[in-house]
């Protein structure tokens, strides 16, 4: 494969991720960290890096919008709710492991 078809292959990928993430407000950030150990956040703080690399301006937030498709806090305000009992205690038994 081509390094430019395999580019825009993975670009596609990306964008149907964010597309599902998007569909599936339900999912809280702690249920992926717990199951999958990264959320949306970690995706905004990947995709810092990688502009870094690059030598592209891009900071937190703006990368944080780019992946919840409206700014964080009002995410935040809409769909994020308090983490379980049971959530957090997974999420601290994972950050042992």
């Amino acid at each position: 494969m081509e390094k430019k078809t395999q580019t825009e292959i993975e670009a596609a990928v990306f964008r149907r991720l964010l597309a599902h993430f998007d569909s599936r407000k339900d999912v809280q950030n702690i249920d992926l960290m717990n199951l999958a150990g990264f959320c949306r956040n970690c995706l905004s703080k990947w995709y810092v890096a990688e502009a870094d690399e690059r030598q592209q301006a891009i900071n937190y937030e703006q990368a944080r919008e780019i992946v919840y498709g409206m700014p964080y806090d009002e995410w935040k305000e809409k769909y994020q709710l308090e983490s379980t009992p049971e959530q957090l205690a997974a999420f601290n038994a994972n950050k042992k492991k």
